[in-house]
């Protein structure tokens, strides 16, 4: 064990894609979209209950304070729950993370619409705009930079805590540390570390961007 390297190549190419559902390639796919899907379904739920927030200010509190609540829950304890009604499958990794998400995406969507200025607001007003197009071309657009900051730590959580669903069987890159564990094998620790870092850092990069594209309006004002 001790004279074996840290990372042997020779498994890694044998076992990308060797057709089995324990192969490297099959666990990235998995994990992707297990860490995606709850942060698309979270973002749909979020936009809608936000506004709702805002339009009855007095549904906030009870609702971040369930999220937060759930927000406090060790992630495998969440994924036990769900285990009984949607058993070993990806929903049982899924819909805990939804949950998750939206512990951080309600909060974001809240104040980034609280971000917008009054005057602003006014000045839509003034010049027509009916409730609806002032929410599509003035109040979102000013909101995107907060909401797409509580985007970007709602993806990187979400990728990470995929991992933990490997003690239920559904955790993608994450089976390859009970692997790598359990043979006292360290490669396929290494590569689902490696790769889990990866996925978070190209995803955060191209929230990045698109937060630069969908606010064109911030890089004029700092090369102003």
């Amino acid at each position: 064990m001790n004279d074996e390297p840290l990372v042997r190549w020779d498994w890694i190419l044998r076992n990308w894609d060797n057709g089995s559902p324990s192969a490297i390639r099959t666990l990235l796919e998995n994990h992707v979209v297990m860490a995606f899907l709850p942060v698309v379904f979270g973002l749909l739920i979020a936009l809608p209950l936000g506004l709702a927030c805002m339009r009855w200010r007095w549904l906030y509190q009870p609702t971040a304070g369930l999220m937060n609540v759930t927000y406090s829950l060790p992630s495998l304890v969440l994924f036990s729950i769900f285990l009984s009604v949607t058993g070993l499958s990806q929903s049982t990794v899924i819909l805990p993370l939804t949950f998750f998400t939206l512990a951080v995406l309600i909060p974001a969507v809240v104040d980034g619409l609280t971000s917008v200025p009054d005057h602003v607001r006014q000045s839509a007003v003034a010049m027509g705009f009916r409730p609806l197009r002032r929410l599509l071309q003035v109040e979102l657009p000013v909101a995107v930079p907060v909401v797409l900051a509580g985007l970007r730590v709602a993806t990187v959580s979400s990728i990470s805590l995929v991992s933990v669903g490997a003690l239920i069987g559904q955790g993608g890159l994450g089976n390859l540390f009970i692997d790598g564990w359990q043979r006292q094998f360290y490669t396929p620790i290494v590569v689902g570390i490696a790769l889990i870092v990866l996925l978070a850092v190209l995803s955060d990069g191209l929230l990045v961007l698109a937060q630069r594209l969908l606010t064109p309006w911030s890089r004029a004002r700092r090369t102003a």
